[in-house]
């Protein structure tokens, strides 16, 4: 009991995969708000502190410009305490008289150093008024380098931690799918030689009937038997080629899906139609024909079951280029909303009450991971229908692919 509730409660963690993503984003967001927030807190408070700080610097220079007696305190304690923040006194023409924590090059000379002083200057007028003084004497100032630092250290820390996770997630992903492609070959390998055994003995079989007295009284039955059997022989050859590196080469689009279709015609309900358009039965592609059948057939069957054993598939090639061959396949089924085009393609995704919601898992493998092709729902209408397209590379006069990118 506990592992079916931990089984449905991965399930459902997986299928809301959107959602949970969105949540954890939403967590990010307000620790990085939080984060900033309370820096820039800190930061307005260093800031009334360093105006303080200037106000009392500008006191003292003022209170030693009146009075000569004892300024030791004032000079030591107050004026020569100041280490950090950047000031300039000035006229009242503003021209540079003093000036402290400034960094002036070394060996500048004196045109060098007003110079230097006065585009410093610019920077401080830009940032905080400055502080009068007695005489029209001025005192401009900026933020230390401490408190500049610290203002732009939250978003220094969160992009650290951003390509942290992104490089973490990275790996993760990549691990996650090595993982997954070592099942998937393991589980097709091992269903494809559990499959050979029985498929051995049934192809005796039907040799043992084909050569016995009840060949000409059974003699339509042995045959559709043959056809199961034969069937069954490519669906071994489907799961073999999955488990292992397929071979990819020259095949005719036209007669793969041509042969899918007289497959299924007599096996799924009579009140669905197939049409079959092609402007051209010579059209070939790069393909694995077992595998691209296996995708045909399982977009087929989906159809079926979304118009609820009663519509129209249509099945449409279309030669784009020498690069690339469409085969679209639509429906006259109930359609779906544009958020559920990718979902789709999710493993365990399915509408059904019964179904293990990997067909189109499959066929997303088959031709993105195979045949280097794309495959998507192209468009659809709610009450309307579906319509998936696949798109395989196409063939040059060489017989050799176009290894470029489709997208």
């Amino acid at each position: 009991m506990k592992s079916t509730f931990q089984d449905l409660t991965t399930l459902d963690f997986y299928q809301n995969k959107g959602k949970v993503k969105w949540i954890i984003f939403g967590f990010s967001l307000v620790i990085s708000i939080g984060s900033i927030y309370y820096t820039n807190t800190l930061v307005e408070e260093l800031k009334q502190r360093e105006r303080r700080q200037v106000d009392l610097y500008a006191s003292a220079l003022e209170y030693a410009s009146v009075n000569s007696d004892n300024l030791t305190f004032i000079f030591q304690d107050i004026i020569q305490e100041n280490r950090s923040i950047p000031v300039i006194t000035t006229d009242a023409e503003g021209n540079p008289l003093e000036y402290k924590n400034v960094k002036i090059k070394k060996n500048s000379t004196e045109e060098e150093i007003d110079r230097q002083l006065r585009a410093e200057l610019a920077e401080m007028v830009a940032v905080y008024e400055p502080i009068k003084l007695l005489d029209n004497y001025f005192i401009y100032y900026r933020n230390s380098e401490l408190l500049t630092r610290l203002r732009y250290y939250p978003y220094v820390q969160l992009s650290v931690i951003l390509v942290f996770g992104l490089l973490a997630y990275a790996l993760f992903n990549q691990s996650k799918v090595a993982e997954q492609n070592r099942l998937w070959a393991g589980l097709t390998k091992e269903t494809a030689h559990q499959l050979g055994t029985p498929l051995a003995s049934l192809m005796a079989w039907i040799d043992y009937f084909k050569n016995s007295p009840v060949w000409e009284e059974n003699k339509e039955v042995i045959m559709e038997l043959d056809k199961d059997v034969k069937k069954l022989q490519v669906v071994t050859e489907r799961f073999s080629n999955i488990g292992s590196t397929p071979v990819i080469k020259v095949e005719n689009v036209y007669s793969a899906v041509e042969e899918t279709i007289t497959y299924l015609r007599p096996r799924i309900s009579s009140k669905v139609e197939i049409k079959f358009n092609s402007h051209a039965e010579n059209i070939e592609a790069m393909m694995n024909k077992p595998l691209f059948e296996w995708v045909v057939e399982n977009i087929c069957k989906n159809a079926v079951d979304a118009m609820k054993g009663q519509g129209m598939i249509s099945i449409d090639i279309v030669k784009e280029s020498e690069k690339f061959v469409f085969i679209d396949i639509s429906d006259t089924g109930k359609g779906m909303e544009k958020g559920m085009f990718k979902k789709v393609f999710n493993p365990g995704f399915t509408t059904r009450k019964r179904g293990w919601g990997l067909g189109l898992t499959l066929a997303k493998r088959i031709i993105e991971g195979y045949h280097q092709g794309r495959i998507f729902v192209n468009n659809s209408e709610l009450g309307r229908g579906t319509t998936f397209r696949v798109v395989l590379r196409g063939v040059t006069d060489t017989g050799q692919f176009k290894d470029e990118k489709m997208w």
